[in-house]
């Protein structure tokens, strides 16, 4: 007689770990280091060529940025653990050299004498805290990019708002020649650099919607895919607005920061080289257009074209023209390629905008042309990062979002440092991270907030599958 014997073996299922990037803020931690010690390094050297010793608040200035690093790091670690590991370090280090760049001209007499030194290195600090706790807050509630979404028109209306306080009587101030600033409280605070991410908002809740009807193409002319009439209505109302602002601010920076930051998304959206192209043409007919009624920007366009007659006729006492761009070459021609070392130079001769639009001139003239490479480097490894942000972000608002973004500030740095440089006319902008400016500093710092947050969004590992209750055993019957 043959009998069968049952046998019975068990096969627990094992749930599939976590499978995704590792969260790498151990390495921001380590590069945070060096974000804190070179620009301390830095400042001992400004005080050692300037007054041959180390400067007394050295400690307190190395404690002071370590802080703030420290809380940055210790906010990313908990609320966005896979967030990107060079964002903050990048941005601490930029902004702890505009500190240092700062702090070496307000050690200047001559910008002492004309009151506009002496104090701009801790405001500046203050700014940067404040710029800190902001970042803070966007890690801590801004949970989910994608709620952004949900405010897209909302944002257009708040955006509209920022850009027309500065032309509200009683509110706006003119500084310069341009209506950018409004004055709270003794404050000066220019809306145009927190209106840049929330029109960031509202564009990449726009495009993404509405990218499909922008592809479409009419015709092919030149090797070019023209888009359809009905779809150039986005693109004039955006390049309209553009227009006003710089008739009405008379702010060239800001109408070509907000006009690019457009058809790079636009671009980005719809794949269609005829956006970038018809960009290109609307903003120069538009500048040429308000440059040649427009007194300030004619000035700016001369000092772009021929700067040392500008210098001239300003040496002579004619009003309405501007040393700054002649001044700011001599700076970087001095540099030379490694600079005259840092507190050695002579850039407080160019005044008022050493410290703001032209800090990028101290860094030519002390650090030379090596130093400014360094930092465009720094600056195109920041917007870099933006840029794998968006390549990795798993939605389509998150992709258009830090696109966005990230052409904003490169297009900020663009037109600054090219207009310091000789490049394109200035356009009156403050260098991102560097120059001295409490909206600038804290605007950017939630610019780079909003960027972890996608990051961390994009690098975060899919959740672990459910394990499955039928797989829990498997009988297997085999005869004898």
């Amino acid at each position: 007689m043959s009998s069968s014997t049952t046998n019975t073996s068990t096969h627990h299922t094992s749930t599939i770990g976590s499978i995704g990037t590792p969260s790498r803020r151990n390495t921001e931690l380590a590069l945070l280091v060096f974000a804190v010690l070179i620009p301390v390094f830095a400042y001992a050297n400004v005080g050692l060529a300037i007054n041959d010793q180390v400067p007394t608040g050295l400690l307190s200035y190395g404690l002071g940025l370590g802080l703030l690093a420290a809380v940055g790091h210790l906010v990313v670690r908990k609320f966005a653990p896979y967030a990107d590991p060079l964002l903050l370090p990048l941005a601490t280090l930029l902004n702890g050299l505009g500190l240092v760049a700062i702090w070496r001209l307000d050690q200047s007499e001559l910008l002492q004498s004309i009151k506009q030194a002496g104090s701009a290195a801790p405001r500046q600090l203050l700014y940067t805290a404040m710029g800190v706790a902001l970042f803070v807050v966007v890690l801590i509630f801004l949970k989910d990019h994608r709620v952004l979404q949900r405010y897209t028109y909302i944002s257009m209306v708040g955006a509209l708002i920022l850009l027309l306080l500065p032309l509200v009587p009683g509110l706006g101030k003119n500084l310069y020649g341009a209506k950018i600033w409004i004055s709270v409280a003794g404050f000066s605070i220019q809306p145009g650099e927190f209106a840049k991410i929330v029109l960031a908002v509202f564009f990449a809740g726009y495009l993404m919607v509405k990218r499909d009807a922008l592809a479409l193409a009419s015709r092919r002319f030149m090797g070019l895919y023209l888009p359809r009439g009905r779809d150039l209505g986005p693109i004039l109302v955006v390049w309209a607005i553009s227009i006003l602002i710089l008739v009405f601010e008379t702010d060239l920076g800001t109408s070509l920061l907000f006009f690019g930051m457009f058809v790079i998304m636009l671009y980005v959206a719809t794949e269609r080289t005829s956006w970038i192209v018809f960009g290109l043409l609307m903003s120069a007919v538009g500048a040429v257009g308000v440059a040649s009624f427009e007194p300030h920007i004619q000035q700016r366009v001369d000092a772009w074209l021929d700067p040392m007659r500008e210098y001239t006729l300003s040496r002579n006492g004619e009003f309405g023209h501007s040393e700054q761009a002649m001044q700011a070459l001599w700076a970087f021609g001095s540099g030379g390629t490694l600079g005259t070392g840092w507190g050695q130079g002579h850039s407080e001769l160019i005044r008022f905008a050493a410290n703001s639009d032209f800090i990028l001139a101290t860094f030519g003239e002390e650090l030379g042309l090596a130093g400014v490479m360094a930092l465009l480097l720094l600056y195109a490894l920041l917007v870099e990062r933006g840029v794998r942000t968006a390549l990795a972000a798993r939605d389509p608002f998150g992709k258009l979002l830090a696109i966005g973004l990230s052409g904003a500030f490169a297009l900020q740095v663009f037109v600054v440092a090219g207009g310091v440089m000789g490049l394109i006319p200035l356009t009156g902008m403050t260098m991102p991270f560097l120059a001295s400016g409490g909206s600038s500093v804290i605007a950017n710092w939630a610019l780079v907030g909003i960027l972890l947050r996608i990051s961390d969004t994009a690098r975060r590992p899919a959740p672990a599958p459910a394990p499955n209750p039928d797989a829990e055993m498997t009988q297997v019957v085999r005869p004898s």
